[in-house]
């Protein structure tokens, strides 16, 4: 069983003969010499550093307490933050961690390509109950370049590396008193980063260091921004400061959903929290933008790839919705006076839930391991190498990009009105759920197109995002009463007292109700009018 920690941890550039500087005082009440530690690690990567390039590091390595091989993932690269996967000492890189590469590295052969000897002298910083708080080593090093007709380096740094559950406030005060002695931050955040830049073949021929670039549209799995912020930021990243086109615009948006997939695949795999939701959404964005921006790109090309989109979307949602469901039904169940609970009602809840996730996860990663998925992911590299661009491409966004959400707009508004024409009932519920969807691809529509039109396309998705909210409790209360009925009939094939199922149903029943009482307002909220002012339509 694999082990993960969270590293956080920060690396400074010191002189071969260095001194550790007195690092107590404040919350360090001492520092203990562990003396020196012999370590062996070789890296390993895809012929043309695939891991290397995403900020993922491979590595197995002998000496230490921790022998053994180490994935590291990118958390937040800026903070230092990493999370690290421990799998014991074997000669093969180990199955759990070739799956957790396997988005990257895909059917290419993973291979030694850096091998480093460090010698460590490792000082545990401990406070004044002796609890530790940090361990801070001088690494001395020496790199061997094991591929590209191989190479030499040698440097020493400092490490401060966080002890579990301890401040990581720690780390300002550390480098304050690391700062003071001289000392400063390195300029590459990990040993195999610097390594490659130099022993590589330019490097050595007086070419100059050859980083390896971070992917981009790294994801983390820490604190992160709102969804629609973080898409935001990484589009003007990919974008750039320059006008650009409505192509180069669309082209950074698909770029960024790409990446999200490709870093979210081992999230989904370790089931972390959110990570299938975040996944899907991805999957959801990028065929959205297909759908919307048809005048930008060719649909002979996109509409293929988008029906593959949407059974990935498909097959992550089995467990997702579920999850949400079964979340959905427990909060209800908590809100009732446990004088309307008759019979064993959680008790069923929860074998409900289990046997509707039963099987769901281990699916998800067989989508996950299988040649469909590797061949989609292939696919979206092959359109963003080589966008299928239509002549509106080439205009400037603001000529191009309003008319799509226009569009868009007149889409959800004809479903919108046609939902609230029905009576209520099955046949109004489905329209107002296909009214969901399309709020959904319009709000997706929005966040593209913010980079290039600023406030007026924020405004946009804000608007369809509040539709989409209104209609998407509407689509869970009728997904929640079917789950209720069914319920219900299982308690009552069962002898069980089927009361508060139905007391639930009603429940679930007038929120429905409510939300189509809300929509009406807040539909007007997004007025046609309004919209066609904002965005210059």
């Amino acid at each position: 069983m694999a082990e993960t920690k969270r590293e956080i941890e920060r690396k400074y550039e010191v002189a071969a003969d260095a001194e550790l500087p007195d690092l107590t005082g404040a919350a360090v009440a001492d520092s203990v010499d562990r003396g020196v530690t012999e370590l062996d690690a070789v890296y390993w990567d895809t012929p043309d550093q695939r891991l290397a390039a995403a900020s993922v590091t491979l590595r197995r390595r002998t000496g230490g307490t921790d022998e053994g091989w180490h994935l590291k993932l990118p958390v937040s690269l800026a903070e230092g933050v990493r999370d690290e996967i421990h799998e014991p000492l074997s000669d093969t890189v180990p199955r759990a961690l070739l799956g957790l590469v396997r988005s990257r590295v895909r059917e290419a052969e993973l291979m030694p390509v850096v091998r480093l000897l460090s010698s460590r002298r490792a000082h545990h910083l401990l406070d004044a109950g002796g609890a530790l708080l940090a361990e801070v080593s001088v690494d001395a090093v020496v790199a061997e370049r094991l591929t590209d007709g191989g190479g030499t380096a040698q440097w020493t740094e400092l490490e401060v590396e966080l002890a579990d559950g301890a401040d990581p406030a720690l780390l300002d005060k550390v480098e304050k008193k690391l700062k003071k002695a001289g000392v400063r931050r390195a300029d590459s955040s990990s040993k195999l980063g610097r390594a490659l830049a130099e022993t590589a073949p330019e490097s050595r021929t007086g070419g100059g260091a050859a980083r390896v670039a971070p992917a981009e549209g790294a994801v983390s799995s820490g604190k992160r921004a709102g969804k629609s912020e973080a898409v935001e930021q990484a589009l003007r990243e990919s974008v750039g400061e320059g006008p650009g086109t409505a192509g180069d615009h669309l082209v950074a948006y698909l770029r960024a959903q790409r990446d999200a997939i490709v870093s979210l695949d081992p999230a989904v795999r370790r089931d972390l929290p959110d990570s299938v939701h975040q996944m899907r959404v991805a999957t959801r964005r990028m065929r959205s933008a297909f759908k919307s921006y048809r005048k930008i790109l060719d649909r002979t090309v996109t509409d293929p790839l988008g029906e593959e989109l949407k059974w990935l979307a498909g097959e992550l949602g089995v467990d997702r919705d579920q999850e949400v469901l079964a979340r959905r039904l427990t909060a209800r169940i908590d809100g009732l006076p446990t004088t309307l609970l008759l019979g064993p009602v959680r008790g069923r809840l929860r074998v409900w839930a289990v046997a509707g996730r039963t099987g769901s996860r281990g699916r998800t990663v067989a989508v996950l391991d299988g040649g469909r998925y590797l061949a989609l992911l292939d696919a979206v590299d092959a359109l963003l190498a080589e966008p299928p661009l239509r002549p509106a491409a080439a205009k400037p966004p603001a000529d191009v990009l309003p008319k799509a959400l226009l569009k868009d707009y007149a889409r959800l508004a004809a479903r919108v009105e046609h939902a609230l024409g029905l009576p209520a009932g099955e046949e109004r519920d489905l329209a107002l759920h296909d009214a969901r969807k399309a709020a959904k691809r319009a709000r997706y529509a929005g966040e593209a197109a913010t980079p290039a039109l600023g406030k007026a396309a924020k405004r946009f998705a804000r608007r369809m995002k509040a539709v989409q909210s209104v209609l998407g409790d509407h689509q869970d209360s009728v997904v929640a009463r079917e789950a209720l009925r069914a319920l219900a009939v299982q308690a009552h094939l069962a002898g069980e007292s089927a009361f508060s199922w139905g007391l639930l149903y009603g429940q679930e029943e007038a929120s429905a109700a409510d939300r189509e009482r809300e929509l009406p307002q807040v539909w007007a909220e997004a007025s046609r009018r309004k919209l066609r002012a904002s965005l210059g339509g």
